[in-house]
């Protein structure tokens, strides 16, 4: 569900499983060291490895800003129903775990558009409560519309919307910003926006090299700059401390030594009209 963070979608149709190019979500598997991918996605996932070799510091980095933000919105922000676009393959701990560890009545609907992802899923968390939908981000209005998204989540009650490391998987003539107004539109007030992209900012002598590794895979990889992501969150409030590295974000301890820097930003926003 998703890649090179929890949510990642690629460019083959929702129902057909295709193994002959990388996609970004068992990339993204492989990344963490799990065992849900192909010799095809181990070696997209070396090749941008050997570009940057933090990237596996980075995922993780972008599990634990999850992690947070999800905890965030539940204790904090009163969220007991989570939309998690572009979810990618069952990592523990889950979205729903992280959710109801605060608030056990929490409903969650799972969408990606890899049915490997999505078999994995269903076999994975099957729950009460829990949904696991086949759906693309590209086509907002079906997942809004799924029936099994309707079933669970009630758009008429503050909903958080997880965009987690999906969206930089969305080119621009694909109209992120048109997909995001779809999804933002149909969130009531009190509804929460968690998003992280991945960016050329921190990296820039990379950005290139980053961008041809995924140009093989189901779907390419568009890093944005900082002032270009804010874009996604329109007219929805950042709490503090806006959109930053992933590992700035609220962070439980001050970094590890020798770190290397994370080219993902992250943000939470809260939609109060």
């Amino acid at each position: 569900m998703t890649s090179p963070g929890s949510g990642d979608q690629g460019g083959t149709p929702a129902h057909v499983i295709d193994t002959s190019k990388p996609h970004p979500a068992r990339m993204y598997d492989y990344f963490l060291g799990g065992k849900d991918n192909y010799e095809v996605d181990q070696e997209a996932a070396e090749e941008f490895i050997k570009v940057a070799p933090e990237v596996r510091e980075g995922v993780r980095a972008n599990r634990r800003f999850l992690r947070r933000a999800v905890e965030h919105v539940v204790a904090e922000g009163g969220i007991r129903q989570i939309l998690d676009v572009g979810t990618g393959l069952p990592t523990e701990p889950n979205v729903h775990q992280i959710a109801r560890a605060v608030a056990p009545e929490t409903r969650v609907a799972y969408i990606d558009n890899d049915p490997i992802v999505s078999t994995h899923s269903m076999a994975l968390l099957d729950e009460p409560d829990t949904s696991v939908v086949l759906a693309d981000l590209r086509d907002p209005r079906a997942i809004l519309d799924h029936p099994e998204v309707r079933e669970l989540i009630d758009f008429d009650r503050p909903v958080a919307l997880l965009l987690v490391a999906v969206v930089h998987f969305i080119a621009e003539a694909e109209d992120p910003d048109g997909i995001l107004a779809t999804l933002r539109d149909a969130l009531p007030a009190g509804s929460y926006l968690v998003l992280s992209h991945a960016t050329g900012d921190v990296h820039e002598d990379r950005r290139e090299d980053a961008a041809a590794v995924y140009r093989k895979a189901t779907a390419s990889m568009n890093l944005r700059p900082h002032a270009r992501i804010l874009d996604f969150f329109g007219d929805f409030t950042l709490i503090d401390p806006g959109l930053v590295r992933v590992t700035d974000w609220r962070p439980e301890g001050p970094p590890r030594p020798g770190t290397p820097p994370i080219g993902i930003y992250g943000g939470v926003a809260r939609k109060d009209s």
